[in-house]
C-alpha cells in the first residue's frame, strides 16, 4: 500500500476501523510511539486492554511464537493488538521473517498488528510494506512541530502561552523527543499555572532573546556586538556548542545564497516569496524556525548578501567549524566572534 504521513494516518483511522496490518518506520520515534497509543486507544476497550494487548521485540521470537501471537484470537473483544518493535532485525532471522511475510498475505480479521521499525534503519521495507498499511513517521516541519508542542503540552496539563510554546521550540530545537522530555518537565509543576515566556525562560534556562537563533539573527542582521556579546550565554547554556551554532550559520548562508540567486535573475515580490518557500518545502529544511519566517529572512537578508559575500561567509563558516573539531583544547567563543567579525558588513571609510 502507498505509504502515509502521520497526518494522514492519523485522519484515516479517526474516520475508521484500524486496518489489519501498520507498519511505521522513519526518523521520528515519538511520532511511532504515539501512532501505536493511538491504535490502542481506538482498538481496544480499556477495560480488557491487559488481556488484549501484547508488544513484543520481534527478533526475539521464534516462528512458532510469531504465529501463535498473530493468530490468537481475542478474549471477549472483537479484536486484540500486538506490537512488534524493531522488526528490522528479522533480517537477520530469515525464518522468522518467513513466517511474518506469509502471515502478510492473509492477516487474522480479529487481529491488529503494529509492526515498528527503528530509527537507525529510517528506509521502508517493501515486503513488508506491500501486506501492510505503511506509515512514515518522518520529522514533522517546523510549523507542524509548534501545533504538536501545543498539542501536547494541553494533553499533559501544561498550559503554554503561544510566545511561550515558541520560546521553548527555539530553545530546544524541533526535534520531538527532546521537547517531549522538556514538556515531561514542566507537567511536574503546580496545576494551574500558565506559563509565560519569561517563565518558560527561567525554567529552562534560557531567556527570552538568548536563543542560537537570536544570535544567527544578529549576525545576519549586521548587529556585530549583539551577536558577540550574546556568545557568552548563549554557549554555557545546557545542550549549546560551538559546532552547533556553526551549522546554523551554514545552513542559513545556503538558504540565503538560494534567496540571493533568485533576486539575481531579476525575481521580486511574490514571486521571490513563492520561489523561496518552494525550494524549502522541496528540500524539506529541519531544525530551523517555521519555514514562512525563515523565507521571509532568507529574502530579506539576500539584498546585503551578493554571491561573493555568501561565498567568503561560508569559508568562514567552514574555518571556524575545522578549528572548533581540530583541536582538544579550544576557546569556542573566540574562534566564533572571529568567525563574526569575518562575516561582519564592510564599513565605509570616513570622508
Amino acid at each position: 500500500m502507498p505509504a502515509q504521513n502521520f497526518d494522514a494516518f492519523y485522519r484515516s483511522l479517526s474516520k475508521g476501523a484500524a486496518s489489519a496490518v501498520y507498519y511505521l518506520h522513519g526518523a521520528e520515534d515519538v511520532l511511532k510511539d504515539e501512532a501505536v497509543r493511538i491504535i490502542i486507544d481506538r482498538t481496544l476497550d480499556p477495560s480488557l486492554r491487559d488481556f488484549n494487548l501484547d508488544q513484543r521485540s520481534a527478533p526475539q521470537l521464534d516462528p512458532e511464537s510469531l504465529f501463535s501471537l498473530c493468530a490468537t484470537l481475542p478474549m471477549m473483544a472483537d479484536r486484540r493488538v500486538v506490537v512488534l518493535r524493531d522488526v528490522e532485525g528479522l533480517k537477520r532471522k530469515p525464518k522468522v521473517r518467513a513466517v511474518l511475510l506469509k502471515y502478510l498475505e492473509r492477516p487474522s480479521p480479529e487481529t491488529v498488528l503494529v509492526l515498528v521499525q527503528g530509527s537507525e534503519d529510517e528506509g521502508e521495507d517493501k515486503e513488508i510494506a506491500r501486506g501492510a498499511q505503511s506509515v512514515a513517521c518522518a520529522p514533522l516541519p517546523p510549523e507542524r512541530v509548534l501545533k504538536w508542542l501545543q498539542s501536547r503540552a494541553q494533553a499533559s496539563g501544561v498550559r503554554l502561552e503561544e510566545a511561550a510554546a515558541a520560546h521553548l521550540v527555539r530553545c530546544i530545537g524541533t526535534e520531538l523527543g527532546p521537547l517531549a522530555s522538556e514538556l515531561a518537565k514542566l507537567a511536574a509543576l503546580p496545576e494551574g499555572e500558565t506559563l509565560t515566556v519569561e517563565r518558560v525562560g527561567e525554567l529552562v534556562g534560557v531567556r527570552h532573546g538568548e536563543t542560537g537563533f537570536d544570535w544567527r539573527d544578529a549576525l545576519f542582521d549586521g548587529e556585530t556586538s549583539k551577536a558577540i556579546r550574546l556568545l557568552g550565554p548563549i554557549l554555557d547554556q545546557p545542550g549549546s556548542s560551538g559546532v552547533k551554532l556553526v551549522t546554523l550559520v551554514g545552513t542559513t548562508l545556503l538558504g540565503i545564497g538560494i534567496a540571493r540567486s533568485y533576486m539575481d535573475r531579476n525575481m521580486r515580490g511574490r514571486a521571490l516569496d513563492d520561489a523561496v518557500f518552494e525550494t524549502i518545502r522541496r528540500v524539506r529544511v529541519f531544525g530551523l524556525l517555521p519555514w514562512s519566517e525563515e523565507k521571509a529572512r532568507w529574502v530579506r537578508w539576500a539584498s546585503s548578501w551578493p554571491a561573493s559575500r555568501v561565498r567568503a561567509g561560508l569559508r568562514a563558516a567552514l574555518d571556524a567549524d575545522r578549528a572548533l573539531k581540530g583541536t582538544t583544547i579550544s576557546d569556542e567563543r573566540g574562534i566564533l566572534a572571529d568567525m563574526v567579525l569575518r562575516m561582519a558588513p564592510a564599513r565605509r571609510e570616513a570622508a
